[in-house]
């Protein structure tokens, strides 16, 4: 059972936490071209990977739950609590940063006619926000092969 929950974890992780972290790099592109239909329905995906990306951890809990009790994994195993931190941090910065901001530029383009410039003001925040809970997110996988 702990190699299909592990199995489980790591294809979750790839399929559900890699767009979550990419789709906002497509949207800022889309408000560059003045896409914003696009740049909603981007920000639609990302806020829908990004509440997908809870199964991840499910998965990590049953992982750590299975695994052989001479390794002593728990919730305090420091590896597992800084990627249990740095995970949050990032959910938090997707959902409550990056994804309304995308809406926000999402509702500038569309009212101004497909010009970028309504949206030019939210890109920075976008970029940041989303690029710095990339990094967070590489330092959890980091975490989980290192697992110093």
């Amino acid at each position: 059972m702990e190699t299909v929950l592990n199995i489980l974890h790591v294809v979750t992780a790839v399929f559900i936490v890699g767009p979550m972290a990419i789709l906002p790099m497509t949207a800022m592109r889309a408000i560059r071209a003045g896409n914003g239909s696009q740049v909603e329905v981007l920000a639609k995906s990302t806020n829908i990977f990004s509440l997908l990306s809870l199964v991840v951890v499910v998965f990590g809990f049953g992982v750590m739950g299975t695994a052989d009790p001479k390794l002593n994994l728990s919730i305090t195993t420091p590896w597992i609590l800084w990627s249990i931190i740095l995970y949050v941090i990032a959910l938090g910065l997707t959902l409550f940063l990056v994804v309304p901001t995308m809406r926000k530029a999402a509702e500038a383009l569309a009212g101004s006619g497909g010009l970028a410039t309504g949206a030019a003001p939210r890109y920075p925040a976008i970029a940041a926000g989303s690029g710095v809970a990339s990094l967070l997110l590489v330092a959890v996988v980091v975490l989980m092969v290192w697992k110093p």
